[in-house]
This record gives C-alpha cells, structure tokens and sequence, in this order.
C-alpha cells in the first residue's frame, strides 16, 4: 500500500510497514474507543494521535466507536463532549459507532460460546470471584458451576436476559484456564446483570458485556485492522485473540500497545479529577487547571499546539514522564508565531504628559504580528494620559533598573520617549501618579539625535481603553506526582498561586471586539486568551501560558 500522508516512522508504524510488505494486511484501519464516561485529557490526545495519524498515513480510516457498556456511568452529555474534542484537535472520523449498537451481535457471540461449551452461568459472588481468582504465583480454583450442562447454561441466561434475577445475582462467565499465568484468562466475567436504562438502547436490555470480551468483538465486526491501546491492555491480548478466534474471525485484528502519556504536575485519573470538580477546588471540568482537553481549549492552548507536543514526546513502549514545562513550551512556540500583539495593563499607574497638548489624541499604528508582517497594523489611540504598569515605576531605583523612575527616560511602544520629571504618592507614600514629558521627535521610538534609551514600556490610552478581569492561571500542583499519596492529600499539594485574578485591568479600545478563544500576546505579559464568560460589559482574560517559563 502507498503512503498517502507521510509522518515520522515509529514502532507502530514499523510493524505496519511490515506486514503490509509481507502481505499480512493490505489496508490499515484503526479505531479510537472512548468510554462516555467523563471528559478527555492530555493522555486522550496521544491515544487520539496515534489512531488518527496513523489511518492518515497509510490512506485508511479510523472510525470514533463509544465503548457504552456501563451505562451507569455513561451519559450523551460525554459523547458530545467528546467529539468536540476529536474535531478541536482536528482529526476528522470515518464513521460513528457505539458498541451498544453490537449488542444483539455480542449476545449471539455469548450464545454460541455457551453451545460450544466455552462459557457458563455462575453464581459467585463478585468477592467469591475474585478469591477463586488465585494470584500471581497460586492457581486459581474452578467455580462450582464451571461445569453446568449446555442447557442449563442456556436457560440460566436466558432467564437473566430477561430480568428474572437482581444485579450481583449471577454472571456470565468465559472457560478458559483457571490455572493460566495470565490471571485475566482465568473465567473472566462477560456479561453481568444491571437493571438500568442505557442513554442510546433504553431498556432493551437488563444484561451488559463486560468491556474485554465487547471490545474485541467490536473490533472484528469493524474489520479493524489495528487496535491501538495503551500498555495497561498488554497483559489482555491473549484474551482479545482468544475471544476473536472462538467466534471464528478469519482476519482478526492485531493489538499493538503504547505506553500512555504521563504528565508530570498534574492529574488525569477521572476519579480524582472528579473528587476536585465536586469540592469546589477547580471550578469545572473546563477549568483551564484542568489538563481535560475542554479545560486546556478554554485556557487558549492552540490545538496545533496539542498535537505537536504529542509527536515531540514521540510513540514508545517504555514507561516515562513528561515535563509539563515541554507542553507549556509548544504552547509558546505556537503562540509566539501566530498570536497577535496587543498591550494591556494589569496593575495600573496613571501617567500625565505635561507638555502633550491636552485636547489631541492620535492614532498610532502598532505592527500586529512581527513574525507575520503580512496581518498589518493596528491603530492604537494616543493622548496626554495613559496608563502604564504600576511595576514599571520605581521612585527609588534599584540597580539596573532601566525602567521609569525620576529623571530618567523610556520609550512607550510605538509612541514617544519620555522622561519622567516627577510623581505624586498616597498617604502611605505609594505613587498614585507620574508626571513625564515627552520629545516629539521622537514619534516611533527613535531619537533622531541617536541617544540610547534602554527602557521600552507598554501602555494604554486613558481616553481609549476596556476594563477587563484577567485570571493568571498557573500549574494546578506543586508535586511532580499529585497522585501519589506519600505526598499527601491532594488538598496539601495545591498550588496557592494557580489562580490569581485582577480586577480593573486595562487593555486596548480594540481588544473589546475579543470573542471567546480569541488569543493575544500581551507584550511583556504572557499570551491570553478571552473566557467563554467574557461579554462585552465584562471582558474576562485567561492566561494562558507567560512568555517565559516561572518554574
């Protein structure tokens, strides 16, 4: 088979190229099986890479499949969800299926493998289950009902089929070894009774597969080509190749495993992340704390960004941490090149220029993207008063401080020089207002008489200006592993600083056009982007990652 889009060659990819060589396949076809029970993260993103990009590669298809087999989690708020994800990262899918859409298919499976005497009704308990089990170096002991006549085993899930026992009461269970290495080809459970309504099947059925003998099916029936999952389903292949092969798939797909993305700082467990969203902790699922997929779009994280990320930390079977600091730099790269400029005070000080005429403004043009000449200018409005950052004064200067302080000059972006001739405090002493003046030959930044001026601050027109709330977000924790328990409570590992918020911050007349997702860097602040809350009456600004790295 031809490649049609080439990608840099992996492991995955290598085993593919091989087959196809020899004949084995001669199409690809992947498939990416989320459960809708919650909301996708940084570790979806690689799952969701590796099976998109690679059905892109060989010009085959990767089909979006809903593993919904436990309804009593799953809900069609997560299927939404999830497919805004898939179509944010922009990956497109072949087609939609559910598995609960195989149920007739996987009941008929269960029903021959009863007939050929490869499964049986049992009545433990799921803790009796589980002790029969055995361990890792103690064979496990057969089920009293392990050996149930055929028709007895028929009857037996019929009648639970058709609701006549309560949940726990018996399950259906797959023969195999109870004496196996493999602890998960020991009798594992296939279907189990759960009297709940499903969001996509209603209440159709009263029994449920279970995940390791729906998936595979699921699979084969696709004509799947490669499953690709994370390592943790390693030590399931033989039971995937077990159940494909009893039913008698004459071309069965091939699982490969990839070791997950771990992300160091952070949590993706959806237990915990949901342990956060019900205390009150983070304020959603989309929080911009949050490394769900919804909470890094709100935060302005391009999804370019995302999924350059995922090819720098490159597909492999070895276990590994990534450094957050390698996705915040994508981040930057990616906003560095695209994101427009724009000025915005987040603590203001007043400026008046005395000898600027007190009745002019002017329209200034600001180069929008240096590394993009090509999107233009903007017209910024300047006038006598302005306001700069309240750090950006110093009445007391501190060596090689070349910023504003008494007697000494700077450039305003895009503006004038001007030199700061005194200033007025409080009660307390703090400065409450800075009197310059300016040169006006100086239009532009640049003195014709060619003196240096080391200093260059941002600014913002007291005449044209929006007030906005800006929210500086940062890293959630201030562990490596939050996870880990030796570290303490999660509540203990917070960070104090991951979420600072400003109120009656100042930015430019222009940027109250902002719409939700807008991205902007902010010279010398960091890149933002505006909230899904921001409106008109009240902008509301993400941070979204500083031009340089605190940490």
């Amino acid at each position: 088979m031809e490649e049609t889009n080439r990608k840099p060659s992996n492991f995955i990819h290598d085993i593919i190229d091989e087959e196809l060589a020899a004949g084995v396949n001669t199409r690809v076809q992947t498939r990416f099986p989320p459960e809708p029970n919650g909301y996708l993260h940084i570790g979806h993103a690689k799952a969701i890479y590796i099976s998109f990009s690679t059905a892109v590669k060989y010009g085959g298809v990767c089909n979006l499949r809903f593993d919904d087999t436990n309804p009593t989690k799953e809900d069609v708020e997560y299927v939404d969800a999830i497919m805004e994800d898939i179509r944010w990262l922009g990956y497109r899918w072949g087609n939609v299926y559910y598995a609960s859409g195989y149920f007739d298919f996987l009941y008929e499976c269960a029903i021959k493998l009863i007939k050929n005497g490869k499964a049986y009704v049992c009545g433990l308990s799921a803790d009796e289950i589980r002790d029969y089990r055995g361990t890792l170096t103690e064979p496990g002991r057969a089920s009293p009902y392990r050996d149930r006549p055929v028709e007895e085993n028929l009857d037996l899930f019929a009648r639970m089929t058709a609701g006549e026992f309560e949940n726990g009461a018996m399950v259906l269970r797959a023969k195999i070894d109870m004496a196996s290495p493999n602890l998960n080809m020991r009798d594992p459970v296939i279907y189990r009774i759960a009297h709940v309504p499903h969001h996509q099947t209603g209440d159709k059925w009263c029994v449920y597969p279970m995940y390791d003998f729906a998936h595979p099916l699921s699979d084969a029936a696709e004509n799947v080509t490669y499953s690709l999952c994370s390592l943790e389903f390693e030590n399931h292949r033989p039971l995937y190749n077990w159940f494909v092969e009893e039913i008698g798939f004459k071309e069965p797909p091939r699982q490969i495993e990839f070791a997950r993305l771990n992300l160091n700082y952070s949590l993706t467990s959806k237990r915990k992340c949901l342990y956060l969203v019900e205390k009150g902790i983070v304020s959603g699922w989309d929080d911009p704390r949050m490394v769900t997929l919804c909470g890094m779009r709100r935060r302005g994280y391009p999804p370019a960004a995302i999924i350059d990320f995922v090819e720098r930390v490159g597909v492999a079977k070895a276990y590994s941490v990534v450094d957050y600091a390698l996705l915040e730099a994508c981040v930057r790269d990616n906003l560095n090149l695209n994101a427009p400029r724009a000025m915005a005070v987040l603590r203001p000080l007043k400026v008046v220029i005395d000898n600027y005429p007190g009745g002019r403004t002017e329209e200034l043009e600001i180069e929008v993207n240096p590394n993009k000449p090509e999107q233009g200018s903007a017209k910024v409005a300047f006038s006598r008063e302005l306001y700069i950052e309240r750090e950006d004064f110093m009445a007391e200067p501190v060596k090689k401080y070349f910023r504003l302080f008494p007697g000494n000059e700077v450039r305003l972006k895009g503006a004038y020089i001007v030199k700061c001739t005194g200033y007025e405090t409080d009660e307390n002493g703090n400065p409450t207002l800075i009197h310059c003046e300016y040169d006006s030959a100086t239009k532009g930044g640049n003195a014709p008489d060619g003196r240096k001026v080391k200093g260059t601050l941002h600014w913002v027109s007291a005449l044209d200006n929006v007030k906005a709330e800006i929210r500086l977000y940062s890293r959630l924790f201030n562990v490596e592993n939050p996870s880990d328990e030796s570290n303490g409570s999660l509540e203990s590992n917070l960070n104090p600083e991951s979420l600072v918020v400003l109120e009656n911050c100042l930015l430019e007349g222009r940027l109250r056009d902002a719409k939700p997702l807008d991205v902007f860097q902010f010279m010398r602040q960091g890149y933002f982007c505006a909230d899904k809350e921001s409106t008109l009456e009240k902008p509301v600004f993400n941070r979204t990652v500083e031009l340089n790295s605190s940490w």
